[in-house]
């Protein structure tokens, strides 16, 4: 084979192999975001994610199980209910979840829960999002499923405690 009819035959698979789009933002968490590792590969874990999540009544509008990512329609923080039309203060809010492989079979997961501070028609919608104060009560409920899916799904690591020696044994010596 011709090293030009290799190198085309090389491309074309990989372009096969590859998925050039995702449906994942191409943004990265904002700062603050909560954070865990969880001890599933990253599909079971998008799964346990969007699972808590609708389990909690927030509303799920997105779940890319092969990419890894969760997403809530924007909604009020009182009724759980999606919003239309302007979307700001704290009390109108979004959760977005990212998975990303860490170790084997363990996923990282980084969950946000934005709002818009403000309007500015000069930037873009993303420049807006921060992440809710500590003391926000979906961002608490967050705090709190990030941490439950890291007990949930955590293997014990503790070795077992050492069997005590019989002592009728050493008796009879």
């Amino acid at each position: 084979m011709r090293p030009s009819t290799l190198a085309l035959a090389i491309a074309v698979t990989a372009g096969l192999a590859c998925r050039p789009t995702t449906p994942r933002p191409y943004f990265a968490p904002v700062t603050g975001a909560p954070s865990g590792e969880i001890e599933l590969d990253p599909i079971p874990a998008t799964d346990a994610i969007a699972d808590v999540l609708k389990s909690d009544s927030f509303p799920v509008t997105k779940v890319e199980r092969r990419d890894g990512y969760v997403e809530t329609a924007w909604f009020d923080v009182g009724t759980k209910q999606p919003v239309s039309g302007r979307i700001l203060g704290p009390d109108i809010v979004q959760i977005r979840a990212w998975v990303n492989p860490a170790k084997l079979h363990t996923s990282r997961v980084t969950i946000e829960t934005t709002y818009r501070p403000l309007a500015d028609p000069s930037l873009s919608p993303r420049e807006l999002d921060r992440q809710v104060p500590p003391d926000h009560p979906v961002g608490k409920r967050v705090v709190e499923i990030v941490t439950e899916l890291a007990k949930l799904y955590a293997h014990s690591t503790e070795p077992e405690p050492a069997a005590a020696p019989d002592s009728s044994a050493a008796r009879d010596q």
